[in-house]
């Protein structure tokens, strides 16, 4: 018995993880989107810099997170 209580656990855990990076993987989109439309809307030099290294900086995030999700998933072979 502990050791169907033990994989539940395991199970919960990773369940739990995958929707806790899911939900931190749209969030990143929500900033990706939101940095494009300011981007695309300013006319001053310094904020268009900035948002080109905010939108950058939630790209990058967004490909780490991915790839962390990605590795969560079991290997089918």
């Amino acid at each position: 018995m502990k050791l169907h209580g033990k994989r539940t656990k395991q199970a919960l855990a990773f369940y739990l993880e995958r929707q806790k990076l899911r939900q931190e993987i749209e969030q990143t989109r929500h900033s990706i989107d939101s940095a494009r439309n300011h981007f695309e809307q300013v006319v001053d030099p310094t904020l268009i810099d900035c948002y080109i290294y905010e939108l950058n900086a939630a790209q990058l995030r967004y490909q780490f997170l991915l790839r962390c999700f990605k590795s969560l998933e079991p290997e089918s072979t």
